[in-house]
C-alpha cells in the first residue's frame, strides 16, 4: 500500500510542476522514472547516449502517457563523460507556445542521476570503461548540477559497496571492502557526492539499489540481470544456469519501489533527511533456487514445465554471497514504504517479459 508520505507527495508534484533531468533516461529504471514524472505533469529533459539504453524504452514511455504528458520531455542524446553535455541538460528548453518562458526555458530544479555502467563482470572484463562512465563522467554531473544550482541531486549508488562486510541486514554505515571494479566506483561516487556537499552545499542523496527488476529491463546480452534472462531461457526452453549451490540470496526490489524513493530523496527537505545514503529495497532475502521456482511457476500458463529444473555451475567471481537491506533510514527519513515484494512485483512485470519474448521472436 502508497504511504501516505508518498501520497502527498505526488498530489503535491501535480499541483506544482517542477523539472526534472533524468540521465539515463533510456535504460530500465531512467525511463521508469520519465514515466512515473510524465504521468504526474512534470517537465522532464532526459540524457542518454544509448550505450546499455534503447530507443524503444521512450516509445514504449510515449505510447503509455498522454500527447499533452508526452509534450513536456526534452530529449537530449548525449554522453554524461563530456562536461558539455553535463551542463546542456541542465536547462528545459520547449517550443515557443502559450505559456511558456521563451528560449530561456525552465532551469533544472531536480536531477535524477541513473546513467551507469552496471554489471560486476563487465567491470572485470572492462575495468577502465567503467571507470570512465561510472565516476569520471559522475564528476562531470555533479560539476553540472552544482554550477546550475539545482534543488537536489539523486544518483543511483549500489548495494555492491557493502563487499565483504558479513552483516546482514545490510546497514548503511557499516560495508567491508569493495569486491569489484564495479563496486569501487560506486564507493566514489559516495564519496564525490559527499564532499561536493561539504565544498559546495550541494544537496547529494544517494540511493544503494539492491536487485531492481521491472518491465524495459533488458533480457538480452552478456550482462543482463538475473530475473529478465532467466525468464527470457525459460521462454525459449533454453537451460538456466545457477551460478553456486542456488543458496546465494538476494534482496530484489520492483522498480515501482525504486521511483518511489527517488522522488522521496529529491523532495526531502531539512533535517537528517539531506545529503544521506540509503537502502533501496524490500527488506527480503530470496535464494536464487527461489528464485527459480517463483519464475517457473509465474510462467506455467505460458507453457513452462512443472519439473524444469535449472543446472548448477561454479560460483561468479566478484559476488557476494548474500545481500539484505535494513530499509529503515528510509523509512524513518524519507517515509518510504515499499509498496511491491517480489511476488508482486513478477505478477506485475511477467506479462511485459513474456510480450517482448513474443516480440523479439516473431
Amino acid at each position: 500500500m502508497e504511504s501516505l508520505t508518498y501520497a502527498n507527495l505526488r498530489t503535491g508534484l501535480v499541483a506544482n510542476p517542477c523539472t526534472w533531468l533524468v540521465t539515463g533516461v533510456a535504460g530500465f529504471i531512467g525511463s521508469n522514472l520519465l514515466e512515473a514524472l510524465l504521468r504526474l505533469n512534470q517537465r522532464v529533459i532526459g540524457l542518454d547516449n544509448f550505450s546499455t539504453g534503447h530507443r524503444r524504452n521512450l516509445l514504449e514511455v510515449q505510447a503509455l502517457v498522454s500527447p499533452a504528458q508526452w509534450e513536456n520531455f526534452q530529449f537530449i542524446e548525449g554522453d554524461i563523460r563530456d562536461l558539455e553535455h553535463c551542463r546542456s541538460a541542465m536547462r528545459f528548453r520547449p517550443e515557443e507556445r502559450e505559456g511558456t518562458p521563451g528560449a530561456n526555458g525552465y532551469p533544472v530544479d531536480f536531477v535524477l542521476h541513473q546513467a551507469a555502467l552496471g554489471s560486476v563482470p563487465r567491470s572485470l572484463e572492462d575495468p577502465i570503461a567503467t571507470h570512465s562512465v561510472n565516476i569520471s563522467g559522475f564528476l562531470n554531473m555533479l560539476v553540472a548540477a552544482r554550477d546550475a544550482g539545482v534543488r537536489a541531486f539523486v544518483y543511483a549508488a549500489s548495494s555492491s559497496t557493502y563487499g565483504d562486510h558479513p552483516g546482514l541486514p545490510k546497514v548503511e554505515d557499516r560495508i567491508g571492502k569493495p569486491l569489484s571494479p564495479y563496486a569501487v566506483t560506486k564507493y566514489a561516487n559516495e564519496l564525490y557526492a559527499d564532499v561536493f556537499r561539504r565544498c559546495y552545499s550541494l544537496r547529494a542523496i544517494g540511493l544503494r539499489y539492491f536487485n531492481v527488476f521491472g518491465p524495459r529491463q533488458d533480457p538480452n546480452g552478456a550482462y543482463a540481470a538475473v530475473i529478465p534472462r532467466w525468464i527470457s531461457a525459460l521462454l525459449r526452453r533454453e537451460t538456466v544456469y545457477i551460478n553456486g549451490d542456488g543458496e546465494t540470496s538476494r534482496d530484489f526490489c520492483y522498480v515501482a519501489n525504486a521511483v518511489q524513493a527517488n522522488l522521496l530523496a529529491a523532495l526531502s527537505c531539512g533535517g537528517d533527511a539531506e545529503s544521506q545514503i540509503y537502502n533501496v529495497a524490500v527488506g527480503d532475502r530470496t535464494t536464487l533456487s527461489t528464485l527459480f521456482q517463483l519464475l517457473r511457476d509465474g510462467l506455467r500458463p505460458y507453457g513452462i514445465p512443472a519439473d524444469t529444473e535449472p543446472a548448477y555451475r561454479a560460483f561468479r567471481a566478484g559476488d557476494v554471497r548474500h545481500s539484505q537491506a535494513d530499509i529503515g533510514k528510509a523509512q524513518r527519513l524519507l517515509g518510504y514504504q515499499p509498496t511491491h515484494r517480489i511476488g508482486d512485483g513478477l505478477a506485475e512485470a511477467m506479462h511485459w517479459y513474456v510480450q517482448l519474448h513474443r516480440t523479439q521472436d516473431a
